[in-house]
């Protein structure tokens, strides 16, 4: 086969290769790099999703050898939480801020329909807040927490028959937004034969379904053979325990049986090795790098196209941020004049109405009045006739009072006479 000679490109062509004549020093930023990583601190998110009583709880203290001390779950939750916890680890000389996220009530519902819509709500709700933050104009990105979950553990219930609807429906929401390592929860309840099936029954389905879970790289030399060989191992089959045991001259973390001890770090009985070696001493950095530069940068990428902005214009022609903005600020303003106009058309024509009403209501007044007025006149009229009536009676009554006492006194004077 005739080898294919490549042309340089015109920047190799320009390109110089210089040979130093001493040295200078700039060998030390991969040294620089780590001790100002050191300085500052790591931050690792773990999103645990299961249902209640899998073990979730006890496996994180086992990843970590420590006791996070939660509290356990009921059973009777009308909805799935999300409770979040940040603590504060220190290895060495190298400090960790981990938060745990688990997935309260995950599972316990009579309807699992809208189970993974919390879940989704609070994956995009820590994407929104970094967003924001950086979107500021005075922003504080490296003392701002970074709560975007770098990886989710998904606990599998150790059935033995294959996945649930509700993990797989669950699994396909959260493919494109987080990290997704499947594992088999308490796996020494399942026979070595019976969890070679199941291993393989869990990653068909999830290919039939087009679940994408995280793939360890293998472009990095150095892990290239460790992380292609654990690929295969997934999902890991883990147990978790906070008891210790004594055997031998150990004290290892183990599970007491009556028929025998299931070790937790003896990979002949489970993956918990493998499980903390591919997510903490290998592949933390590259989670968390995946979870900035896939995950949240789609997220990024539709919002900012929900908010209008674009990087071409309509003739898919390059455009500035710069532009964009004078354009929707252009066109917000000119939606604003529009809306003030409007409501000034709606003010006068509303103020006309009211002069209408008030002119009518005057009217009616007027002509209330008007009416009043010829009742009272009227009524004054009454009265006064009345009066002078009255005034007529009470003199002719007078005038026959007189005439009756007249009368009566000359026929009293008549009486005394004939005496």
């Amino acid at each position: 086969m005739a080898a294919i000679e490549v042309e340089p490109t015109k920047a190799e062509i320009l390109m110089r290769t210089l040979k130093l004549s001493g040295h200078v020093g700039f060998d030390s930023l991969p040294d620089q790099l780590v001790n100002k990583s050191v300085q500052n601190g790591f931050v690792f998110n773990i999103l645990c999703i299961g249902e209640t009583g899998l073990g979730k709880s006890t496996l994180m203290d086992s990843l970590f050898n420590t006791n996070f001390e939660s509290t356990p779950s009921p059973h009777n939750l009308p909805t799935v939480k999300l409770k979040a916890h940040t603590y504060e680890l220190q290895e060495s000389n190298v400090r960790l801020k981990l938060t745990i996220c688990d997935t309260v009530g995950y599972g316990d519902q009579v309807n699992k329909e809208d189970s993974f819509k919390a879940v989704v709500d609070y994956i995009d709700a820590q994407f929104e807040a970094y967003l924001q933050e950086e979107l500021k104009i005075k922003r504080s990105l490296p003392a701002y927490h970074d709560s975007r979950l770098h990886v989710c553990l998904y606990f599998i219930c150790p059935t033995g028959h294959g996945l649930k609807s509700i993990d797989l429906v669950c699994m396909k929401k959260l493919d494109t937004k987080v990290n997704i390592i499947p594992i088999i929860a308490k796996a020494d309840t399942i026979s070595k034969t019976e969890l070679q099936k199941f291993k393989s029954k869990i990653m068909q389905e999830l290919q039939l379904n087009g679940v994408e879970i995280y793939q360890f790289p293998v472009d990095d030399e150095s892990v290239s053979d460790v992380n292609g060989s654990m690929n295969s191992h997934i999902p890991f089959a883990v147990v978790g325990s906070t008891d210790f045991v004594k055997i031998g001259n150990k004290t290892v973390r183990a599970r007491q049986y009556p028929w025998g001890t299931v070790q937790v770090e003896n990979e002949s009985h489970c993956d918990f090795v493998k499980l903390r070696e591919m997510l903490i001493r290998t592949n933390m950095e590259d989670m968390r790098e995946k979870t900035h530069a896939r995950h949240y940068e789609l997220y990024r990428r539709r919002r900012l196209a929900q908010m209008g902005f674009s990087d071409v214009d309509a003739d898919n022609k390059p455009v500035s941020f710069q532009q964009t903005f004078e354009q929707k600020r252009s066109a917000h303003l000119l939606q604003l004049q529009q809306k003030e106009d409007e409501m000034k058309q709606m003010f006068v024509q509303r103020v006309k109405e009211k002069e209408a009403e008030l002119k009518e209501a005057e009217k009616e007044l007027h002509a209330k009045f008007e009416k009043l007025k010829k009742d009272h006149t009227e009524e004054k009229k009454r009265l006064e006739d009345l009066r002078k009536k009255i005034e007529d009676d009470t003199i002719e009554f007078n005038r026959r009072k007189q005439q009756t006492v007249q009368g009566h006194h000359t026929l009293t004077l008549g009486k005394s006479k004939k005496k």
